[in-house]
């Protein structure tokens, strides 16, 4: 499609309310209700934004003002997120698997003066944090069922200390009244919203994510509309051959992360019409929805593909996967981790590209990207056009351009330490450019492991060849300064029991599991094979601080916790 209609630069909420005089009727968005949808039009859309933002400023929120949003996917949380920028605030989201210590944090960090909350899980994390909440006015919640005063028993129930009701009522409103109050200022000053999101600048930041890394409490990232508005042009002019206005997608990526709200904001430029769904339904939704556009990590590319794979006659494989995907997909976009060249080669074969790049949240996100007139399959693609790439003297990936971050919100010492001295990005990962000019990622610099023989091994890239294997949940290599790698296996225990049975031991386990590391092992150099494992049956969880909100493993608390139980492998 000719796309040049939509590459001029502007902030997020601007594509809703600037297409609203041709769109404003159609359906933006298919919400589920039961076993049917709900339909939402782009100007009841409109209007959700337009009245909370003016809630916010009756709240007393300013330009340049921070508000958090915790919550799954919902058009309310879109509503939420752009009325925010529409102001000239700064949208913060929350990932909804953080503990209420992690959520605390950020509200603390961010200086937060508004908070939109769904579920009474997450409110609930919302009272354990509330001696974090003290910059907060507002706590509005998304949802018109979730009873305040229910959960908050419901925890002093449960032992939890808990903030008293006189607290929590004067700053605890409904979206429904929230939105209320902002049309009655609406009505008295008509002008009010337009003019305050023409004043807002395309330099000032409208979006703060914290990175939920692997050591230390999570970093803000302030990206400003600039940054953003690069990267999306960039996007654009770079698929434009695989995207079409007004498209069909499937949303079920967390509006929390990049990704997602990035997919929302793209379907607000082109015109989507989006079905919402979640990570538990999302692909039994594929044949039902039939979308043309489908993002998603690499897992569920992995489970599509082997749904299809069970068939062995090459054009029965075929009539599976249009069956399994609901035979419209057009655009397929994979990020979060590498997927497998296997993987991408089968859907191609297909008639499927799935197009797969690279980046991280501090370049708004992304830096790399294979596109329909050039990919490799063993790559994350080519630098986009506003961004210049190249490779440090150690090989780690460095960046600079419009849509990289200028610096962590409230870190000058990590600040300094994410940029090198003539300022470029230092992404943290190692790479190298094949002679036709496409990046290769060859692991993470900080988790590289050196072997007694002088190898340099990734872990992750290990670890994750067993990401579509359904018996494992995790495994973890162990081998810096050893002759060998030996593994920690977390296996996945619902899978194994309903393969095995219940009542399995960790000797039976490790015998189930032994082949297929071997299989994997076949796949490896030699020095990269893992030589012993152990089952370990403790999960890593994000709550007991072995994995980030993202499902990172933090591999310094998993060595400090488990080596004891490791590290005889290499006594035996």
């Amino acid at each position: 499609m000719d796309v040049s209609a939509y590459l001029e630069l502007k902030i997020a909420p601007r594509a809703v309310f600037d297409s609203l005089p041709e769109r404003r009727s159609r359906v933006r968005f298919m919400v589920p209700a039961g076993r049917d949808w709900t339909s939402v039009t782009w100007g009841a859309f409109a209007e959700q934004i337009r009245e909370i933002s003016l809630f916010m400023v009756s709240a007393g929120v300013k330009n340049g003002d921070r508000a958090t949003i915790l919550a799954p996917n919902r058009v309310e949380w879109m509503s939420a997120a752009l009325g925010i920028q529409a102001i000239g605030g700064v949208m913060v989201p929350i990932y909804p698997n953080s503990t209420a210590d992690q959520i605390g944090y950020i509200v603390r960090h961010s200086d937060a003066r508004v908070l939109f909350v769904d579920t009474p899980s997450l409110l609930a994390k919302i009272y354990q944090a509330w001696g974090d909440l003290e910059g907060v006015k507002k706590i509005v919640l998304l949802d018109e069922d979730l009873d305040p005063v229910k959960v908050l028993h419901e925890q002093r129930t449960k032992g939890q200390k808990v903030p008293s009701y006189a607290e929590v009522e004067p700053r605890v409103i409904s979206f429904a009244n929230a939105r209320e109050i902002g049309n009655a200022l609406g009505q008295e000053e008509p002008t009010l919203f337009d003019n305050l999101m023409n004043s807002v600048s395309l330099d000032q930041f409208g979006t703060m994510l914290y990175t939920s890394g692997t050591t230390g409490p999570p970093k803000g990232v302030p990206l400003t509309h600039r940054n953003v508005a690069v990267n999306g042009r960039d996007w654009l002019q770079n698929n434009a051959s695989l995207v079409d206005e007004a498209s069909v997608d499937l949303l079920w990526l967390p509006m929390s992360h990049i990704f997602g709200f990035g997919e929302a904001c793209l379907g607000n430029t082109l015109g989507f019409m989006t079905y919402l769904a979640d990570p538990v339904t999302a692909l039994d939704l594929l044949p039902v929805v039939r979308p043309n556009i489908f993002m998603s990590v690499p897992r569920y590319f992995e489970k599509i593909a082997q749904l299809a794979m069970s068939e062995k006659d090459p054009e029965r494989r075929r009539r599976k996967l249009s069956e399994v995907t609901g035979g419209r997909f057009r655009f397929c976009l994979s990020g979060g981790a590498g997927l497998k060249k296997e993987v991408k080669e089968f859907f191609w074969e297909n008639g499927i590209l799935i197009i797969e790049g690279y980046g991280l949240t501090e370049a708004s996100p992304t830096i790399t990207l294979n596109r329909p007139d050039a990919f490799r399959f063993d790559s994350v693609g080519k630098p986009l056009p506003s961004l210049e790439v190249k490779l440090a003297e150690d090989g780690e990936i460095l960046a600079k351009g419009e849509s990289i971050f200028s610096g962590y919100h409230k870190d000058p010492a990590a600040t300094q330490e994410a940029f090198t001295e003539d300022g470029w990005l230092k992404t943290g990962d190692l790479g190298r450019f094949t002679d036709d000019g496409f990046v290769q990622i060859i692991g993470r610099k900080k988790e590289i492991l050196v072997t007694a023989g002088g190898k340099n091994i990734s872990p992750v890239n290990i670890e994750d060849r067993f990401m579509d294997d359904p018996y494992f949940a995790q495994v973890v290599l162990w081998g810096d300064g050893e002759g060998y790698l030996v593994a920690g296996v977390w296996p996945n225990e619902a899978a194994i029991v309903a393969k095995l049975g219940d009542g399995m031991s960790d000797e039976q386990i490790h015998a189930f599991l032994a082949p297929r590391i071997e299989k994997t092992n076949a796949e490896l150099a030699r020095y990269e094979t893992i030589k012993k494992f152990v089952v370990i049956r403790e999960p890593l969880t994000v709550e007991a601080g072995f994995l980030t909100p993202t499902l990172k493993v933090k591999r310094k608390q998993v060595y400090a916790t488990f080596s004891d139980r490791v590290m005889p492998l290499y006594k035996g």
